[in-house]
């Protein structure tokens, strides 16, 4: 009993020296306990935009190309809300599609990529130039929903896939527009100085893909293209029962590899690269890394294939003073304490409304100024008081009832 009252006593004593760990003790305790050791670096959300430009049956490789990969992300647990699909045409309900409803990348046909999970937020006449260039920019129209939005920040690694046809420097799109290497590359500058992404990975499989990242010139950067310029990106296989190649190999080559990892893979971007075979793909990958500070051998292939799950934790010292603001009312001026979800902290005392001086002033400042709360600067003391308070409580109560004990064993003797 007595091991219990000093346990207590020293519990009362110790909590206002733990209470009183500044937050520079405490976030970084916090931060590993939330933190996920998979990242590579501060970034807590990942984001991609998956892009086919075509129309067209014939071109249902292209489709294919861009539900493998989606498919491939959805599987590493990228989740839909994270994910902007733009499909040019539904191949799928296309009438010369021998099998409805479904799509395959490989002959065999062992997986519909189309499925009942797909979710696609840009189809059809929707995949234009502008919709593209909008997404990557955030400058959309009001009635644009949430779902056809990149809302990515400073936080995000954004991926970006995109397949089509092309050329040197250039993307078309449904086969009457094309996106310029420059357009891409000034709307991604765009993006940095918004803000909104940490790092980001450009995959593009066109004919003279790399053409299409070499005008970029926005930090933190890495991109990575099917051919060279000359060159044509072929197809893998034909299926045919379907009657049109259903993927191309720098695709198959990637998707090839993602097959092999999970979500907790410690794999490389370099590694993923290393696996790039000019003889198997029939064109030469390129791949640019000047313009990250980190290289590719530093940065895991699930930072931009996969989903974070990291908490950021803000500092208390973050947190939004409480303030006394002026605010009108009908009787004239009133203090009142507003706290910090209270909307009008933002608002503007207007400068035609009276000035009353007398009532306002009161040693503060000028008029139009806050009145901040001050807190006692002994008020840090109180707990430590109340914890030395109670220590002595329980010495004292500890030791009248060890005297109660010596007088009932004297009455029993």
């Amino acid at each position: 009993m007595r091991l219990l009252y000093i346990l207590t006593a020293v519990s009362l004593f110790l909590a206002p020296l733990i209470s009183s760990l500044s937050d520079e003790q405490l976030d970084p305790q916090l931060s590993n306990l939330f933190g996920n050791d998979t990242t590579t670096d501060g970034h807590t959300n990942n984001w991609a935009v998956l892009v086919c430009s075509s129309r067209y049956w014939f071109n249902y490789r292209h489709m294919a190309n861009t539900l493998a990969m989606y498919r491939t992300l959805k599987r590493l647990g990228l989740p839909d809300s994270n994910i902007i699909l733009m499909l040019a045409d539904d191949v799928a309900c296309n009438a010369r599609n021998a099998f409805p409803a479904t799509v395959y990348a490989n002959a065999g046909k062992m997986l519909d990529l189309y499925g009942e999970g797909i979710e696609v937020d840009y189809k059809g006449y929707e995949v234009t130039v502008e919709s593209f260039l909008r997404l990557l920019t955030g400058r959309h129209e009001a009635t644009v929903p949430r779902s056809k939005r990149l809302l990515s920040d400073a936080s995000s690694n954004v991926f970006i896939y995109m397949t089509g046809h092309g050329g040197n420097e250039f993307l078309k799109f449904q086969d009457n527009e094309e996106v310029s290497a420059y357009d891409v590359a000034d709307a991604i500058e765009q993006m940095w100085e918004k803000r909104r992404y940490n790092k980001l990975l450009y995959v593009i499989d066109t004919c003279q893909a790399n053409t299409m990242y070499s005008k970029f010139y926005s930090p933190e950067i890495i991109a990575t293209g099917s051919s060279s310029l000359g060159e044509s990106s072929y197809s893998h296989h034909n299926d045919m029962d379907i009657g049109v190649a259903v993927i191309d190999s720098f695709t198959h080559n990637i998707l090839q590899y993602l097959e092999t990892i999970g979500k907790t893979s410690r794999n490389s971007l370099q590694e993923f690269f290393s696996t790039y075979d000019p003889a198997k793909i029939l064109s030469h990958p390129g791949i640019s890394t000047s313009l990250s500070n980190v290289p590719p051998e530093q940065i895991l292939i699930t930072d931009f294939f996969g989903a974070v799950a990291r908490v950021e934790v803000s500092p208390q010292s973050a947190e939004l003073p409480l303030e006394s603001r002026l605010i009108a009312s009908k009787d004239g001026w009133e203090t009142t304490n507003l706290g910090i979800d209270d909307g009008s902290l933002t608002e503007e005392i207007p400068e035609a409304l009276p000035r009353k001086m007398e009532e306002v002033k009161k040693g503060s400042g000028e008029w139009n100024q806050p009145l901040v709360v001050k807190t006692s600067e002994w008020g840090f003391l109180l707990p430590y008081l109340i914890g030395i308070v109670s220590f002595i409580w329980l010495y004292i109560s500890l030791g009248d009832k060890e005297e109660d004990r010596k007088e009932v064993r004297k009455k029993e003797l």
